[in-house]
Parts: structure tokens; sequence; C-alpha cells
């Protein structure tokens, strides 16, 4: 495990199942991670949007509702009343509403920011926008880094070998200890693949998600 055959193994068995995407296809997260380009407001909400959303649901679910969502949205407008039936979550419909709303502000916000960990720092301010959120935003905004949810912190011990840092996964709060282990492990990765990080980091989530990685 943990080493270039192992990953590409890994890369290929999700594109033969056809399942290589997130809001956007891997090959699309791949090509803006190395060529990075600036979204328009309206991209940049509809990435927005798809982050709330797929929190607490499978990307599955979270993609039906996100493509609702958006084709009202860009039909209608940010109307709470009409997306509240689309989708009953008050918190997540007015973070969306908002963001719509102010969506060439927050855009030009992240875009004026100048350091990457500037703009991730950012995202985290925008509304029902969290820490390890803003990483999965800003990844799918161009920004090679690293989202470390549950699955990739799990992965991290795993590589690390250490199981007693198990107890220290937290999905709210990151530890030092295991973010460094997961550092260590996208630098060998990245280093084997000759392919970024954040690229490794949607691969590898992908396959633990789905269980094609068993702890």
């Amino acid at each position: 495990m943990f080493d270039a055959k192992w990953f590409f193994d890994l890369e290929k068995q999700i594109y033969d199942l056809g399942i290589a995407c997130d809001a956007q296809s891997f090959d699309e997260i791949k090509q803006n991670l190395a060529h990075p380009r600036r979204f328009s407001p309206d991209e940049f909400f509809d990435m927005c949007a798809y982050v709330i959303l797929a929190g607490g649901f499978s990307q599955k679910t979270a993609k039906r509702i996100h493509a609702k969502i958006i084709e009202c949205v860009h039909a209608n407008g940010a109307d709470f009343n009409v997306l509240i039936k689309l989708f009953n979550n008050k918190n997540k419909i007015n973070a969306i509403c908002s963001i719509w709303n102010n969506r060439k502000k927050f855009c030009d916000g992240f875009y004026s920011a100048q350091s990457d960990d500037e703009r991730v720092l950012y995202l985290a301010t925008l509304p029902h926008i969290g820490k390890i959120t803003a990483n999965h935003l800003a990844r799918n905004l161009g920004i090679d880094i690293v989202k470390y949810d549950v699955w990739i912190q799990r992965l991290g011990v795993l590589y690390g070998g250490n199981m007693a840092f198990f107890d220290k996964i937290n999905n709210g709060k990151l530890s030092p200890e295991i973010k460094k282990i997961c550092d260590d492990m996208f630098e060998k990765l990245s280093k084997d693949t000759g392919l970024p990080r954040g690229y490794i980091d949607v691969v590898l989530w992908k396959s633990a998600q789905t269980g094609l990685i068993k702890f």
C-alpha cells in the first residue's frame, strides 16, 4: 500500500466503476489543479452550494439535490420559500441564498486574497462553510489542498502505523499529529505519482468511502 502502483490501481477501479466524480469529474479536478483558472461568480456559487449540500449526505444524494437547487436558482434567483420546498433545511437554504445574493462580492473576495492559505481562510468565513468544508471547496476551485475528512484521517493513521491515533480522529477538530501523518502520506504519494495532492486526496477519499480500501 501507499505506493504509485497501489494508487493507480485504485484510480483505475474508480474509473472502471464510473464513479470518478465529486462536484466535477476527476478529469476536471485534475485539470483545475494543474492549470488553475478563475471561476465566474455564478460558477463560484455553484461550487459553494455543492459543498454546503454535500455535508451529511451521500454523493449521489448531494448531486441530485444540488442539480435541482442550481437549476431553480439560475432560472428564478434565490427565493427561500421556493428552495425550502426542494430541500427542507433552513440553515443550508439560508446560506445558499446568501451566497447567491452576494456571489460577486464573495468571489472577488476569494480571488483578492494574496495566498492560497488566505483564500482557504476566507472561504471558511462564508455562510455554512466550516474549516474542513473550506478545504473541500478550495480544492474544487483549483487550490492544491487536502480535505482532512474522517476517511483521509483513517488512511493517515493506517499509513503512520500507530493505531492508537484512531482515537484522535475527529471530523470537527483535526489533530495536529494526524494532520502531520496525512501530510507525510500525501507528500510521498505526490512524489511517487507526480500528481497534485488535491487530486490524490479525491481519489483516496472516493476509494475509502466506497470500500475499495478496507480498514
